[in-house]
Parts: structure tokens; C-alpha cells; sequence
């Protein structure tokens, strides 16, 4: 039996621990409420831009905009959301998991550390590693959005796939691999973001003139959208790694918690043997000196 020292040592320890787990389980309630409130606040403006595109479709030539020509797809593009920091338990374990699915030639742009991280050590393709705050800005996204459009448009990739921990609830986070190029029409694309994103797209069948046409203002409105659309996916990603965080570390100090008594009741059972063994000792020596 380990003596009450080094037990008490433990319990001092462990208390800590508990201590430092208890305080990022708080901060990660307080950041996954945030981010909720982020992710949620965009959806109706979402839904307006999801209508926009439902009623320009039936009055454009969709196959004249780049990003509704249809490509073999020989090299995929994709943007891995993962996070900068660990403690989240198998949230970015389980992004990696289909990222080792992967057997056809694929090229990589990350969001976070340990993505990047990853995609080195297994000496995979990657292309560039945007930082993202935990606020998901809008500047941020677009940046890594505009980089990997310009590179489907330039050819070096052939589609945009966005692989990220999707936000169910706050016990769980979906890891799902999500298409947004090629498009092979507005109204699938707008079906797309209503299964990810919750819009609802109302297409307006009115007569309307658009100025200076309508070709023009799908051309100006579509990139805005999918940068709009994938700022959502991250939004969400960043809900999921608040909530992963915060219940692994609700775990950790759940645990820390038990593992306290365990010492607690090992600690009062060293001190009772060894109370024990020196009233053993007194007794005997007085039979002795008797």
C-alpha cells in the first residue's frame, strides 16, 4: 500500500486537475453557445439568397456559368475543417477517418491545425492551411473559399468537397463530407443547402426584370453564395468542436471527480492501518516491559 504521503500528493493532484477541467468545461459551454447563436443567425439570410437563385433559375441558361458545367472529376479539392487545438475528444479522429477512406487523387486545403498537422504526417497533398478563429469570421472563409474556386477554375482541381464535423446536437457531432462543386443545377445546389443548412428555398414565379440582366446578377450572386454557404458549414463545425471539447472535458472532470474518492477512501484506510500498527507497537511494548 502506497503510503499517505504520496497519497496525499495524488489527491492534490487530481484536485487540480478537476480544478483545470471544471474551468474549460465552463469556457467551452460559453464558446459552443456562441457559436450556436452564429450558425443560427445566419440561416435566414440564407434563406433569402436560397430564394434569389430559385427564382433566377428557370430564367437563365444555367450551363453558361462555370460552376454548372459539368467535369470529369479527376482530381477532387477539398476543404478539411478541423481544429487548432486538442481536448475534443475523437472529433477530428473521426474527420481523419474519411480522409484515409480517400482512394482516388485528391488535393487538400485545411482549416486548423491539427488537419494540417495530419495531412503532413501521412504525406497527403495540401494545398494551402487557412487559419480560422473560433468565430468562424466571414474574411476568413472567403479567403480559403476564393483560393480553392480560383484553383477549380484554373483546372488544378476538378471539384470542391467540404469535410467537417457537422453539428447534430451537443452529444453529437456528424463527420460528413459535403459536395459544392460542380453544381449540376441551381435547384439542386438550393436542395443541398436546405438538407445542410436548414433554408428554404421559395422560388418567386412573378414577372420581374432584372437589371442590367439575369444572367449578370446569377453570375455576381452564385460565388457569393457558396462562399455564404461554406461559412455556414464552418460555422457549424466550430458549434461541434465547443461541444466535443465541452463534454470531453465534463467527462475528464467526472472522472477526476471518482478517481478523488478512490484516493479519499485508500488515504483513510493507510491512516487507519498505520493508527492501527502504532497501537499494535505501544500494546506490545508494554507486555514486553511487563
Amino acid at each position: 500500500m502506497a503510503s499517505t504521503r504520496d497519497i496525499r500528493r495524488r489527491i492534490k493532484s487530481v484536485k487540480n486537475t478537476r480544478q483545470i477541467t471544471k474551468a474549460m468545461e465552463l469556457v467551452a459551454a460559453s464558446k459552443m453557445k456562441k457559436a450556436q447563436q452564429l450558425a443560427l443567425a445566419g440561416q435566414p439570410y440564407a434563406q433569402l439568397l436560397a430564394s434569389m437563385l430559385a427564382s433566377l433559375a428557370p430564367r437563365v441558361e444555367e450551363s453558361m456559368h462555370p460552376f454548372l458545367v459539368k467535369r470529369e472529376i479527376k482530381i477532387r479539392g477539398i476543404l478539411l475543417v478541423t481544429t487548432d487545438k486538442g481536448l475534443c475528444g475523437p472529433l477530428n479522429a473521426n474527420l481523419f477517418k474519411l480522409v484515409i477512406d480517400i482512394q482516388t487523387p485528391a488535393k487538400f486545403v485545411v482549416a486548423g491545425r491539427k488537419g494540417a498537422q495530419f495531412l503532413v504526417r501521412t504525406k497527403r497533398d495540401l494545398l494551402a492551411d487557412f487559419p480560422i478563429q473560433d468565430r468562424g469570421p466571414f474574411a476568413e472563409v472567403r479567403a480559403a473559399v476564393e483560393f480553392m474556386v480560383k484553383q477549380y477554375l484554373d483546372g488544378v482541381i476538378d471539384s470542391i468537397e467540404v469535410i467537417y464535423p457537422r453539428f447534430k446536437n451537443t452529444l453529437v457531432q456528424e463527420p460528413t463530407v459535403c459536395p459544392v462543386l460542380p453544381l449540376d443545377s441551381v435547384a439542386t445546389f438550393t436542395a443541398t443547402l436546405q438538407s445542410h443548412s436548414g433554408a428554404v428555398a421559395k422560388a418567386d414565379n412573378r414577372e420581374m426584370l432584372f437589371e442590367p440582366s439575369a444572367k449578370t446578377v446569377l453570375d455576381a450572386l452564385l460565388p457569393f453564395y457558396v462562399n455564404h454557404y461554406i461559412h455556414q458549414l464552418v460555422l457549424s463545425a466550430k458549434a461541434s468542436e465547443q461541444s466535443a471539447r465541452m463534454v470531453a472535458m465534463k467527462t475528464a472532470k467526472d472522472n477526476a471527480t471518482k478517481l478523488l474518492g478512490d484516493l479519499t477512501l485508500e488515504y483513510n484506510k493507510a491512516r487507519q492501518a498505520a493508527i492501527t500498527q502504532e497501537i499494535v507497537e505501544i500494546a506490545a511494548a508494554q507486555f514486553a516491559a511487563v
